[in-house]
């Protein structure tokens, strides 16, 4: 007799989603596709969600929001220099991208392209995804300052809303281009940046 597991049919039915979901977007995604990729029956997929909006707001409040804490917000929380931590998390996001997964973009941004415009559930839940990403690089920020590895003269906050929409800027144009090249040479002037936060007489300071 095959054993139930509630939590990992649930798990199950988000990740077949999410893959749904950067394909083919959430308004293209389908029901009958997510039943393909899983063998659950639509019964027992309705027994964890009422309808495909709930599936939807599911993945980002299960799926990218912990996604983005384990990939960005806990390095950042454990990081004394953060310009360093930021450069290593993004040359470990590129490394090993095909331009197959460049051109499916990033899913956070996606979503928000495509549905904060139109619901308001999504839009809240994708601002307070971005809210705890923002605040994660400013706090960083304002410790590096104080261990100083970063600029003084800059404003943490502005800083970091300036750092995500350039990230998600970099990614959008990357996946519209499907360019490897352009992707590379964007991250370079990315991580170009973040190097003149770096105060004048400590450019060469690392971590240790």
């Amino acid at each position: 007799m095959v054993s139930r597991n509630p939590d990992q049919t649930r798990k199950k039915i988000l990740e077949a989603a999410l893959e749904e979901i950067h394909l083919r977007g959430f308004q293209g995604m389908r029901v009958e596709h997510i039943l393909q990729r899983t063998g659950l029956t639509k019964g027992a997929l309705y027994h964890h969600f009422t309808n495909k909006m709930a599936i939807g707001y599911a993945i980002v409040d299960e799926i990218l929001g912990q996604d983005v804490m384990e990939r960005w917000i806990g390095p950042l929380a454990d990081t004394v220099d953060p310009i360093a931590t930021l450069i290593a998390i993004c040359e470990g996001e590129r490394a090993g991208r095909t331009i197959d997964e460049i051109e499916k973009g990033c899913p956070i941004n996606n979503l928000s392209q495509e549905m904060s415009p139109i619901d308001e559930g999504f839009r809240e839940r994708l601002e307070a995804v971005y809210a705890r990403w923002t605040e994660a690089i400013a706090t960083a920020l304002a410790a590096g300052q104080q261990q100083g590895y970063v600029r003084e003269d800059i404003d943490p906050a502005k800083v970091a809303r300036f750092l995500l929409a350039s990230l998600q800027g970099i990614i959008g144009v990357a996946k519209c281009c499907k360019n490897e090249q352009a992707l590379d040479d964007m991250a370079e002037c990315f991580r170009g940046y973040l190097m003149q936060l770096r105060p004048m007489e400590s450019s060469l300071k690392t971590a240790s």
